[in-house]
């Protein structure tokens, strides 16, 4: 693999490992104060009644994808091949378009955008590998 290519998947997976795992950690940290918050959020919406499992959903998400752009880092870095750095590219994008989902549901325009911005970064790693 070129290096200039395998620096850059180095570093889109490092973005995913802070984002995801961060994100993960706030959810166990502050359960219960992100369940209000989502219930809140969520309130108009047909997953009213799912925040709390939604909320599972994502966390398991985020974990995976966190993990599986460490250990694409690694692998790379090892000479180990691409595949987890795949498997995360996977994995982050599906998780953001739940995230897409459950912003465009609420109607938080302005979330979704974020959302939309941490997609592009997904692409392009998939597209790379």
């Amino acid at each position: 693999m070129e290096t200039h290519n395998q620096t850059a998947i180095i570093i889109v997976l490092a973005f995913y490992a802070v984002t995801f795992i961060q994100s993960g950690y706030d959810k166990i940290m502050d359960w219960q104060g992100n369940v209000g918050w989502l219930k809140g959020h969520f309130s108009a919406t047909i997953i009213k009644n799912m925040v709390p499992a939604s909320l599972m959903l994502i966390l398991v998400l985020e974990v995976l994808s966190g993990a599986f752009s460490v250990i694409g880092i690694i692998k790379l870095l090892m000479d180990e091949g691409t595949d987890f750095a795949y498997y995360s590219g996977i994995l982050s994008a599906v998780t953001l378009i739940f995230l897409l989902l459950g912003q465009r549901l609420a109607k938080d325009y302005d979330g979704a955008r974020t959302i939309a911005i941490y997609f592009v970064p997904a692409v392009l790693l998939l597209s790379w590998l």
